[in-house]
């Protein structure tokens, strides 16, 4: 049988030095695995630049810098938001039960607006000339990934609207709340359980928004880059810097509720002046730099 055996091998392998193949060789029994190295990184690299509690005022500096090189562009956008703001208060007032599918319009809109101004900051740094029909599109060639950011957001918002109603329904069995019925219930003393338990809620979601977009729209203005990795280089920078983007974001919802005070009207200011401000903050937090050759595979 060992005879068989072996002369069936010598045979193989005489075939194989006859067709230029490469003669059997039998695997070890207990062969370790090779070990995967992963290829080098290709195409430029983010890397994250450290940041201070005194970052974010100098994006609004910056912000208002630019704010006052364009004012007429500026003034165009802000009061694109302030009719929205317009918008989405009238119809919480008198028709509660659309104001769902208005604000998943405002998230619609709103991600487009913003990449507006991110171009007017985009052009003023290079030097390059500021138009208002530039901005307005800005978005040609990222439909696909602004597209998908703003799937993203809705999904999120409606996980968040769902989250609400259950926080109703565990506390509350009167059905579906009215507007009378929010307010009453978030502005009652008795029902400070449920106020802090809904406030806790939002405020989960609110930061997952406010993570996943700290700076995915305007890179992917910059760098082109698909929206899940926008998406995750975001909230990668807010895991890096937690502290100081949390104060960004204190300082975006005071400006933004101080602008509603009065109608709404202060949006005309804030709403550009956070758009570009915004954008400051992305090319102050990432650094791209070109992936070094002949890195070790």
């Amino acid at each position: 049988m060992s005879h068989t055996l072996t002369s069936t091998q010598t045979d193989t392998a005489a075939s194989g030095q006859a067709t230029g193949a490469a003669p059997y060789e039998a695997s070890p029994a207990h062969a370790e695995p090779v070990p995967y190295f992963p290829p080098p990184p290709v195409g430029p690299r983010a890397v994250f630049r450290p940041l201070g509690f005194s970052s974010p005022l100098q994006w609004l500096t910056r912000g208002w810098a630019d704010f006052r090189a364009h004012p007429g562009i500026g003034l165009f956008y802000g009061l694109c938001f302030w009719a929205m703001a317009v918008v989405l208060a009238a119809v919480f007032q008198t028709k509660p039960e659309y104001t769902m599918s208005i604000a998943s319009g405002c998230l619609l809109v709103g991600p487009f607006l913003a990449l507006g101004l991110y171009e007017v900051s985009r052009r003023r740094e290079r030097g390059e000339p500021v138009r208002l029909v530039d901005s307005l599109l800005a978005w040609r060639g990222h439909v696909k990934s602004m597209g998908m950011l703003v799937l993203v957001f809705m999904v999120l918002e409606l996980l968040w609207g769902r989250a609400s109603l259950v926080v109703f329904a565990v506390f509350f069995n009167t059905g579906l709340p009215s507007t009378a019925g929010v307010i009453e219930a978030v502005f009652n003393p008795e029902n400070l359980e449920f106020v802090l338990v809904y406030l806790a809620v939002g405020s989960v979601f609110a930061l997952l928004v406010f993570a996943t977009s700290v700076v995915s729209i305007p890179m992917i203005l910059d760098r082109d880059t698909d929206a899940i990795t926008a998406a995750i280089q975001s909230i990668r920078v807010f895991y890096e810097h937690p502290g100081v983007l949390l104060f960004w974001g204190a300082l975006i919802a005071v400006l933004v509720f101080v602008s509603l005070l009065p109608l709404g009207a202060g949006l005309v200011l804030s709403g550009p002046l956070l758009g570009h401000a915004t954008w400051h903050a992305y090319r102050d937090v990432i650094e791209w730099q070109e992936a070094e050759e002949g890195a070790a595979r």
